[in-house]
């Protein structure tokens, strides 16, 4: 049997199902409420503090198919590639397995 982190078998699907980090969640929620979104969002902190799960969320309430949204329907084809991490235009990048200068410079050209 494999193992699973807890943080990745229960990820949240909604902004609402997030535990803490409720400041964020907020300024996040009325940035795709209000549609006045930022060119660019760097999310950092350590480990487990909900990082990718909220990063997800969001990525989903601009890319939804119902238009955006703080509530994405999670059922259309984008939600559910941004689910699995096949969506094309969503970039994850782990900052501690990409500490070298030329690990920046690739993610620049590419």
């Amino acid at each position: 049997m494999s193992y699973l982190a807890l943080a990745r078998k229960w990820r949240p699907t909604k902004f609402k199902e997030v535990v803490g980090q409720a400041h964020v969640l907020t300024a996040l929620e009325n940035a795709l409420a209000q549609n006045r979104l930022h060119h660019a969002y760097l999310f950092s902190g350590t480990r487990g503090v909900g990082k990718t799960s909220i990063g997800r969320l969001f990525a989903k309430g601009l890319n939804c198919e119902t238009g955006i949204t703080a509530t994405p329907c999670g059922e259309c084809d984008t939600c559910r590639e941004i689910d699995e991490g096949r969506f094309v235009d969503l970039l994850e990048i782990d900052a501690a397995s990409r500490t070298k200068v030329e690990d920046t410079r690739e993610l620049l050209d590419n």
